[in-house]
């Protein structure tokens, strides 16, 4: 098997074997390769100690020289070149207390976490797959190298990689690792949350992100999103539904575009459904008030998964918003922007149209020829360009000001209603007829 190697990525080896050392691309870039994907980055092991690196290249990187790794730039784009090593024992679930570095290719693929991110190749060798890597991808299988409980134990965070891999490959997990995941996975509550955030969101924005069942099979999601399997176990049993909540949640997923916010709205879309269910008489489910109990439960998450301010703005205003019925005349739609925001509006129509298509059969035409109309309506308030918020009325505080209102709260207020007359009538947005407005506003 051939892989072609960039340019600097062979320089690189070139100059280490020009030394007498053994040098390979290694780990994700050359399974990228093999299924024909462009690698994001290109790693590169060596049994070249790090100061022998470090004298071979002009202008490196200590980027973690403790473990072995040095970062050669090359132009302006960097690459991390490892020496081989054998980690000892792990202390926190990430790190190994000491490494130790060898000579030995084998003893340093051995300690890698899964056989597609154990193979190593340079064109002299050609590819090195010393645990059955390739025969893995071509059986769509995550498999452990080596003892499945000794990798888990070396990283905690290598259970939901397990899943976010098999998320983006499709591909299944092998039987070992996985009883070794359902063993291992209260583990997990070691890792920061800033790791599991970056898996999760790996996942989410994967093509198989309704994988996220097997991380709630496997014991997962009840170490950090302890609320997702409570939907997983809770029933709805209503005409519009024909899952439960948490397999909802995971159809609408597939349903919407691979966009981190609108996945992660639907993820947590209906995680307030839990805690407001009613049973009525009749013995129909319901969840009033779900979507204002789901905004905090999803801020009180994403805060604790240490997401950044702008996700969880968005992803808040997704899960209050989803559910809201908006009016199908033009002056609804203008209120419904107004309270939302432009950008949140856009995002709910693909949000609402993903989560019809994950609930029954039940009216679906119907809801979504009334998301059509709303949207169609929306589009022509866009093209005339019509006032949807105060910064697009025609009239400021500053002409209020000016015309003899004192500053303070009156102002507020004044503007408040002058555009609740302009969103249901856009065509008086003029500074001429809403000044006409004020005399009786005062």
């Amino acid at each position: 098997m051939r892989i072609q190697l960039p340019d600097k990525v062979h320089r690189i080896i070139e100059t280490l074997a020009g030394s007498g050392y053994e040098a390979y691309a290694v780990g994700g870039c050359i399974r990228d390769s093999i299924l024909g994907r462009a690698p994001n980055d290109w790693d590169i092991t060596t049994s070249a100690r790090p100061e022998t690196i470090k004298q071979l290249f002009s202008r490196t990187i200590d980027t973690g020289i403790k473990h072995g790794t040095v970062t050669v730039m090359m132009d302006q784009e960097g690459f991390e070149v490892t020496t081989y090593r054998i980690d000892g024992e792990y202390e926190d679930g990430r790190h190994p207390k000491e490494v130790t570095f060898t000579a030995s290719l084998e003893e340093d693929l051995k300690r890698r976490d899964f056989t597609i991110n154990a193979m190593a190749y340079n064109e002299q060798t050609g590819l090195v797959d010393l645990f059955g890597g390739l025969q893995d991808i071509g059986q769509g299988i995550i498999r452990c190298v080596g003892d499945a409980q000794e990798r888990f134990t070396e990283d905690a965070l290598r259970m939901l990689r397990a899943v976010r891999f098999s998320a983006q490959l499709g591909y299944q997990i092998e039987c070992d690792t996985k009883r070794a995941i359902r063993v291992m996975s209260p583990n997990l509550r070691q890792i920061s949350a800033e790791r599991i955030q970056a898996e999760l969101v790996k996942l989410v924005v994967s093509d198989h992100p309704d994988y996220l069942r097997i991380a709630y099979e496997t014991g997962i999601t009840e170490q950090f999103l302890p609320e997702f399997d409570r939907c997983m176990e809770t029933e709805q049993k209503n005409p519009h539904h024909c899952y439960t909540v948490g397999e909802h949640i995971l159809h609408s997923m597939m349903q919407v575009e691979p966009d981190k916010v609108l996945r992660l709205g639907m993820l947590f879309h209906d995680i307030g459904k839990p805690q407001t269910l009613t049973v009525d008489a009749e013995g129909l489910t319901h969840n009033r008030g779900h979507a204002e109990v789901g905004e905090q439960m999803t801020l009180q998450i994403l805060r604790r998964l240490k997401f950044d301010n702008d996700t969880i703005r968005k992803v808040t205003k997704i899960v209050r918003f989803h559910d809201q019925d908006v009016g199908m005349s033009p002056g609804a739609v203008r209120r419904a922007v107004n309270r939302t925001g432009e950008d949140i509006f856009r995002m709910l129509f693909s949000v609402k149209s993903a989560d019809i298509l994950a609930q029954s059969d039940y009216l679906r035409k119907e809801k979504l020829e009334k998301l059509a109309y709303i949207q169609e309506i929306y589009e022509e308030i866009c093209r005339k360009q019509e006032c949807i918020c105060l910064k697009d009325l025609a009239v400021t505080g500053t002409d209020l000001i000016a015309l003899g209102m004192p500053p303070g709260k009156e102002i507020g207020q004044t503007l408040d209603r002058l555009l609740e007359i302009v969103l249901e009538e856009p065509e008086r947005n003029t500074r001429e007829e809403l000044l006409r407005f004020l005399p009786e506003m005062r």
